[in-house]
């Protein structure tokens, strides 16, 4: 049979897998830091009209720029987190995660270089490879936080095109602080001309105000976000930047013609009109998240603090490790992430009941394994 390295497929893809969490049926499922919310009805009422409208013109081809959605963006970037944006400061895209791929065809691909700091989002790594970027893993510390005299230590000697900061981080939901994004911003600029990529998809669920205040005067620093986790809309596909304008011009060097569907961009616009109510689950998703985080430290389990939708904890170092406590809770009907992490997994919040179903589950395989 033909397997994928029987064909003339670039030798930096070899050996490897793609992206993916498993998609189990179980009671619980707490593994991909999905809003565990429906979407309200008055929005579901919305969005049906709004597609209507666009459908009606689906024989021509979407805005290309999407100017009004991201000028809708703006208004909620600039009531939101704290720095006036316009349009010319955001672009769009089907997830977060094309926003990312776009950002390293622009500016990175052979050649170039990105660095990230792991344990962090796998995808950046992974679209930096798909891109021809070669990959950098930088140091963090023992609780997961930036080393940034080491961080700074590397970018100067490796000299990145890319700096990826995650904040907060996944999976361990740890918040960088501004300090420590202007200490990598300063070192990755004295090393080269570099783009700093600030990944806030949890941004809206972090104690802590957003970065983007820093894109002031710093060219060379973007912020992404998504409408998937604080939005609750993961099945749209809908993820955003704000930078200097010339970045957004770069990007559309790289971008498809037409790239974000009508539909879409009627989906998102719908669901901006309602932004007070969903970030209202926001904040119940918060008080779940220190829920979960007081009730797990207070079983004996180690535990990240969390600026996210999601909790990291362990320190499962027994039998079969972590891996071994993720399957015990599946058996129970608990779905939660292992990452990787040694000795860590990673549950979603979810809603009160599904919380109480995890946390009972973890007190019963913790007593099961005398932990």
């Amino acid at each position: 049979m033909t397997g994928i390295d029987d064909l003339p497929i670039r030798d930096e893809l070899r050996g490897k897998s793609p992206y993916g969490a498993p998609q189990l049926d179980v009671p619980v499922r707490l593994n991909t830091n999905e809003n565990p919310h429906p979407l309200p009805e008055a929005l579901v009422a919305r969005i049906a009209e709004r597609v209507a409208e666009a459908a009606r013109e689906l024989n021509r081809y979407p805005d290309r720029d999407a100017v009004e959605l991201r000028g809708e963006l703006a208004r909620y970037l600039t009531r939101t987190a704290g720095h006036e944006v316009t349009a010319e400061n955001v672009w769009a895209a089907n997830g977060s995660n094309e926003v990312l791929q776009q950002l390293l065809q622009a500016f990175g691909g052979p050649g170039r270089t990105a660095i990230g700091f792991e344990p962090s989002y796998s995808m950046h790594a992974l679209i930096a490879r798909g891109t021809g970027t070669g990959w950098i893993s930088g140091p963090r510390n023992d609780d997961f936080t930036i080393d940034v005299e080491a961080a700074k230590a590397v970018i100067a000697e490796r000299r990145p095109h890319v700096v990826f900061v995650c904040s907060p981080n996944n999976p361990t939901g740890t918040a960088v602080d501004a300090e420590t994004v202007l200490a990598l911003y300063d070192a990755a600029q004295a090393a080269r001309p570099a783009m700093v990529i600030v990944d806030e998809a949890y941004g809206e669920f972090s104690h802590r105000p957003s970065l983007l205040p820093l894109i002031d005067g710093r060219p060379g620093l973007v912020v992404s976000r998504t409408m998937s986790k604080a939005f609750g809309a993961a099945g749209l596909r809908l993820g955003y930047l704000a930078a200097h304008p010339a970045v957004v011009d770069a990007v559309q060097l790289v971008r498809l013609p037409y790239h974000l569907s009508a539909v879409t961009q009627a989906t998102a616009l719908a669901a901006l009109e309602h932004t007070d109510t969903l970030l209202g689950y926001v904040r119940q998703l918060k008080d779940e998240r220190d829920r979960l985080v007081a009730e797990l430290r207070a079983m004996g389990c180690e535990v990240t603090d969390s600026d996210a939708n999601f909790v990291q904890f362990g320190n499962f170092d027994g039998p079969g490790g972590a891996h071994a406590v993720w399957q015990a809770l599946l058996e129970r009907g608990v779905l939660v992430r292992d990452n990787g992490v040694p000795g860590r997994l990673r549950v979603t919040a979810g809603t009160p009941a599904e919380n109480d179903a995890f946390l009972d589950a973890v007190r019963a395989v913790l007593k099961e394994n005398n932990r």
